[in-house]
């Protein structure tokens, strides 16, 4: 039950860091918000290590963290293009599905849950992706403006409106839409896969290392993605900018990722990890549920369905 709890409340941190960084990203630039949020993680796990006394674990148990950070730090980058060249109800279900590979590793190192847990993972896994699914708008567009030197929105399409077969300027129930083309969406779904293969090996780095000790797990990671964010940033230099009032929520979104990954890692010491994992990932649930209590942004009819089956999903994975 601990396991549970703490994968929970990684998904819970993970989710409303989410939120909280895309209402930053209104005051400042997106790199201002991953810069600052990396720099206040990487303090934060220092000072943890450092009050509690950990002691050296070695680079034997570190590396695996190390490498889980980087491979964390490209899933990020390529889910950010994915989303920039696709379109989020196509991306979003595929990284989504990141958690298939701490699960497999789990059920392929010995780890056998029961029936009951294995029904209700296929619930909160299901409900994930039901719930990341989105149909694509016009000037909302998610992730366009990631992307150093790229429009915020999508801009107006100048040219005829279509029909209704998906083509491009083509209209869904009278709401023009945006559909990229085939060679462009192929290569949205390979970055995609690409993100949900590195979010997943980032998941079992944090594992490995949390066999050692969860704490420096924590460190490792922030080490790890401080570094490649660094080198990314040097070789682009964008620009980076934000409003005074930005700063909280810069520090918000860097607490709460930090402290995710260490409840995930101190969850992965207490339970199955092929359970913690599919817990863990339930952070998108936890975004669409802040974005519609906090926005008022609406949930579409699948959307609900995905949410009530994700919690369904977890009492499943609760009960022994």
């Amino acid at each position: 039950m601990l396991a549970v709890g703490l994968a929970l409340a990684a998904s819970l941190c993970w989710g409303s860091g989410d939120f909280l960084g895309g209402l930053t990203t209104r005051r400042a630039t997106l790199w201002a918000v991953v810069v600052g949020s990396q720099a206040i993680g990487l303090a934060g796990a220092v000072l943890v290590v450092l009050v509690t006394g950990r002691p050296w674990i070695g680079m034997s148990g570190l590396w695996p963290v190390l490498l889980g950070g980087v491979a964390g730090s490209v899933a990020l980058m390529a889910f950010y293009k994915a989303l920039a060249i696709g379109t989020m109800s196509v991306v979003a279900p595929i990284t989504a599905t990141s958690a298939l590979i701490p699960f497999l590793w789990g059920i392929g190192s010995g780890e056998r849950p029961s029936e009951l847990q294995l029904a209700g993972v296929a619930l909160a896994v299901a409900g994930v992706l039901l719930v990341t699914v989105e149909r694509p708008r016009r000037g909302k567009r998610v992730g366009v403006g990631v992307v150093p030197g790229e429009p915020a929105i999508e801009p107006p399409d100048p040219g005829p409106r279509g029909s209704e077969d998906g083509s491009p300027g083509s209209t869904t129930g009278g709401t023009p839409v945006s559909v990229p083309d085939r060679a462009v969406q192929r290569r949205a779904v390979l970055l995609a896969l690409v993100a949900a293969v590195g979010i997943g090996l980032m998941l079992l780095g944090y594992d490995e290392t949390a066999k050692h000790d969860a704490l420096w797990a924590l460190l490792g990671g922030r080490i790890s993605s401080a570094c490649f964010f660094t080198v990314f940033l040097l070789a682009l230099r964008p620009r980076i900018g934000m409003r005074r009032s930005a700063l909280p929520g810069i520090v918000a979104v860097g607490i709460l990722d930090t402290s995710a990954n260490g409840l995930f890692a101190l969850a992965t010491t207490q339970g199955f990890l092929s359970l913690v994992a599919v817990l863990g990932s339930l952070y998108p649930v936890v975004t669409v549920v802040l974005a519609y209590l906090v926005l008022r942004e609406r949930l579409a009819r699948h959307q609900v369905i995905g949410v009530v089956g994700a919690l369904v999903g977890v009492a499943l994975i609760a009960a022994r």
